[in-house]
C-alpha cells in the first residue's frame, strides 16, 4: 500500500506542474492577445463575445436575481420603515383627535352654561366636579369651589341643561352637592303646562318618581317639570327634567341635566333666601313649622250692659 501510494505521488506532482504551466502559458497568452490592438485581433475579439456572452445568460441568471433580490429586500425594508413611521403618525393623530373631541365636548358643555337663560337676579359660580361619592345609598359629587366663592349651604348646582341637586356641605376650598337622585332629596316642583305641583323623591335611580300630585290625571308623559319655589329650597322656574311613565304606569322624572357626564356645575347664589346654619332649616324655619302660621287673635270678654253704665 504505501508503494502505490508513493507512485501515485511521483506520477502527480509532474502532472501538476504540467498543467499549472500549461494554465500559465495561456493566461499569458491571452493577455499580449487582448492587450494586442491590431484590427485583425479586434475582430476576433468580437467574434469570440458574439459566441460566448449570448451563451452565458443562464450562468448570468442567479446572479441577476440574486441582485433583483437584494434590491427588492432593501425597498421592502424601506417600505416597512415607512410603514412603521405611518403608523405612529396614525397613532399620534388619534390621540389629538381624542383631546380635539374632548376640548370640543368640554367647550360645547361652557357654552350650554353660558346660553341658560336665568333670573337676572340670579348671580353663579362655576365650579368643575373632582370627585364622585360613587356610593349605592348616597349619590353626590364634589366641586373645587367653597367658602372662599361665597358658596352657602342649600344653593342650587346646575349644569348647562337642568337643575342637578343642592350644596350640602361647605370647605373652605371645596363644596359637596347632593344630587336630586339621592334617597335625601325632596323637590317641590311645578308641572307645565297643567300647573300641578309635586314633589320628585330621590330613590337613587336616575329617573325618580313623582309624587303628591293634586292630580295626577292632568300630568302627561313629556310635561315640562320646573321648580315651584316652594319652601325657599330652590328658586322658582329652573328646569329639572320632563315627566316619563315607567312600565308600571307610575310617573317619573327623566332629568334634563346630563348626570353621566358631570364634568361643570353652575352654583346659583340665591341671596333673598335665609342662610341655612343647620339641616332641620333646610325643611323647616327656626321658629319651628307653626311659626308659618298668623299669630290667632285672643278673644276679648264681652262687655255687659251693666258694667259699661257703671
Amino acid at each position: 500500500m504505501a508503494k502505490d501510494r508513493k507512485q501515485n505521488d511521483d506520477y502527480a506532482a509532474p502532472l501538476k506542474r504540467l498543467l499549472l504551466g500549461v494554465l500559465i502559458v495561456c493566461l499569458l497568452g491571452l493577455f499580449l492577445l487582448w492587450r494586442i490592438d491590431s484590427p485583425r485581433v479586434e475582430r476576433f475579439r468580437a467574434a469570440v463575445i458574439d459566441k460566448v456572452v449570448p451563451n452565458l445568460d443562464w450562468a448570468m441568471a442567479p446572479v441577476t436575481g440574486t441582485v433583483n433580490l437584494l434590491h427588492d429586500f432593501q425597498s421592502y425594508h424601506r417600505i416597512y420603515q415607512q410603514n412603521q413611521e405611518l403608523r405612529r403618525e396614525l397613532q399620534r393623530m388619534q390621540s389629538w383627535k381624542e383631546a380635539a373631541l374632548q376640548l370640543e365636548q368640554e367647550n360645547a358643555r361652557l357654552l350650554d352654561l353660558n346660553n341658560v337663560r336665568l333670573d337676572p337676579r340670579l348671580t353663579y359660580v362655576t365650579g368643575v366636579v373632582s370627585a364622585d361619592s360613587g356610593s349605592p345609598f348616597r349619590q353626590s359629587v364634589l366641586l373645587n369651589v367653597g367658602m372662599r366663592d361665597g358658596i352657602v349651604d342649600g344653593w342650587a348646582a346646575m349644569d348647562g341643561l337642568g337643575l342637578v341637586g343642592r350644596i350640602s356641605g361647605v370647605g373652605e376650598n371645596s363644596a359637596r352637592v347632593i344630587l336630586l337622585t339621592d334617597t335625601s332629596s325632596r323637590i317641590p316642583v311645578t308641572v307645565q303646562p297643567s300647573g300641578q305641583r309635586a314633589l320628585i323623591l330621590g330613590d337613587n335611580t336616575v329617573a325618580p318618581p313623582i309624587d303628591f300630585l293634586e292630580d295626577a290625571g292632568k300630568v302627561r308623559p313629556g310635561d315640562r317639570v320646573i321648580t315651584s319655589g316652594d319652601g325657599g329650597v330652590f328658586p322658582a322656574g329652573l328646569l329639572v327634567g320632563r315627566v316619563a311613565a315607567d312600565p308600571g304606569g307610575r310617573l317619573r322624572l327623566r332629568l334634563a341635566a346630563d348626570y353621566e357626564r358631570l364634568e361643570f356645575l353652575r352654583v346659583l347664589r340665591d341671596h333673598a333666601t335665609p342662610r341655612i346654619d343647620t339641616p332641620g332649616d333646610l325643611i323647616a324655619p327656626p321658629g319651628g313649622p307653626h311659626s308659618l302660621l298668623p299669630p290667632m287673635e285672643t278673644p276679648q270678654p264681652a262687655q255687659t250692659g251693666g258694667a259699661a253704665d257703671g
